[in-house]
């Protein structure tokens, strides 16, 4: 039977499907590892669980032979070398929507507040100062909420928003069909006409310092910033400067560049002490709700690829709608795609005269991967063969 470890506090819906579906091997860690203790705990398990604070890269996974999957129990894939991942034959599973409501509902919360001065009354009650001031405090109604990427928090954030009077304007670099009154504008325009800026991007390269010193000069004076997606996404020493200066009203953060790795290490940075600041320690997605949601999604995907070794909805691997195991045997090969992988493989089920009941490949990349159905036992030295040829990268036999 295999193993599954989980790490970081996965929600106890996981656990419960993992054992409804006869997984008993559940070993669970508090918190992230890493190093050599990441390793050891990681030794024999076929699947791991993790949230933002484990990290896989190649130098892990190379030191894992057993590892057959990877979920992600969160919205991001970061932490994971997807490609080392894909090249070892491991495919990477996520929850790209279930914790969408929960992020979009804590935005639309911190622009009302932002755009009322209660951080800045609240932070003054705590000091005993009693500011009644209207100054500077807004309703939302009718004041434009910019959302820079569009996808399905982005989306999520602009139905919320018009809900309560706002209107809708955002930028994305793919072409995305806008709902209820939202209109797409270039990232420029959307950054001057908004009253508040809302940050759903994915990470990587491509995104980092995305609000530089220069984007956050174009936004509109006494406006406010929310940055709900990746740490890196926001230039957090201009951020620090936009608001020493004034020339925004507020501005609220979920994510960092660096954060700590558990609840004893001190959270930095130079936004702390700034009342007109919300900071939140990346709980976007922390409601009860949405990670017993995320529990039962990834841990769906997992079992069904323990189980039937089907990819449907994998970040990283070529995707095999989920069809039950219902012969006797399922081989699973992982491949380089080259010509001629398959119809050799082919080969050698006809040698051992073993009729093939149906055959499902995919490739994505340099990756190819073959469910092969068969209605009779398979043979060790059929087995062996398979797992010989020089385009194998991984092959097994459920």
């Amino acid at each position: 039977m295999s193993e599954i470890v989980l790490l970081e506090k996965i929600h106890p819906t996981a656990v419960a499907y993992f054992e409804q579906h006869g997984f008993d091997r559940i070993r669970q860690f508090p918190r992230a590892l890493s190093g050599q203790e990441l390793l050891d705990a990681l030794g024999e398990a076929d699947a791991v669980g993790i949230r933002s604070n484990t990290h896989l890269g190649a130098e892990v996974l190379q030191h894992l032979p057993r590892l057959r999957t990877i979920g992600c129990f969160c919205i991001g894939t970061n932490q994971v070398d997807l490609v080392a991942a894909a090249q070892a034959g491991i495919p990477v599973f996520n929850a790209p929507y279930s914790n969408t409501r929960s992020v979009a509902e804590l935005v639309i919360a911190q622009a009302i507040l932002l755009l009322r001065r209660i951080p800045e009354k609240n932070a003054k009650a705590h000091r005993g100062i009693w500011d009644k001031s209207a100054l500077g405090a807004f309703e939302t109604r009718n004041k434009t909420l910019g959302i820079i990427g569009y996808g399905n928090i982005g989306a999520q954030v602009g139905i919320l928003a018009e809900s309560v009077g706002m209107q809708v304007r955002y930028y994305d670099p793919e072409s995305k069909l806008p709902l209820g009154n939202a209109r797409p504008l270039p990232l420029q325009q959307v950054l001057e006409q908004a009253d508040v800026v809302t940050l759903h991007v994915p990470g990587g390269p491509g995104t980092v310092n995305l609000m530089n010193r220069e984007r956050l000069a174009m936004m509109k004076p006494n406006s406010v910033l929310i940055n709900a997606s990746r740490g890196g996404v926001v230039e957090i020493d201009a951020l620090d400067a936009a608001l020493r200066d004034g020339r925004l009203a507020g501005a609220a953060l979920d994510v960092f560049p660096h954060e700590p790795r558990s609840e004893k290490e001190e959270f930095i940075s130079p936004l702390r002490g700034h009342d007109n600041v919300i900071l939140t320690p990346h709980i976007g997605g922390s409601t009860e709700e949405a990670q017993a949601n995320i529990g039962q999604e990834v841990a769906e995907k997992l079992v069904r690829f323990l189980t039937a070794g089907t990819t449907r909805s994998a970040v990283n691997f070529p995707e095999i709608a989920h069809q039950a195991k219902e012969v006797v045997s399922r081989i699973l090969n992982v491949h380089k795609n080259e010509p001629g992988v398959i119809a050799r493989m082919n080969v050698e089920y006809a040698s051992m005269g073993l009729n093939i009941v149906a055959q499902h490949l995919q490739t994505k990349g340099a990756i190819g991967y073959a469910i092969t159905d068969v209605d009779e036992p398979v043979p060790p030295e059929l087995m062996r063969k398979l797992c010989a040829a020089p385009a194998v990268i991984r092959c097994q036999l459920l």
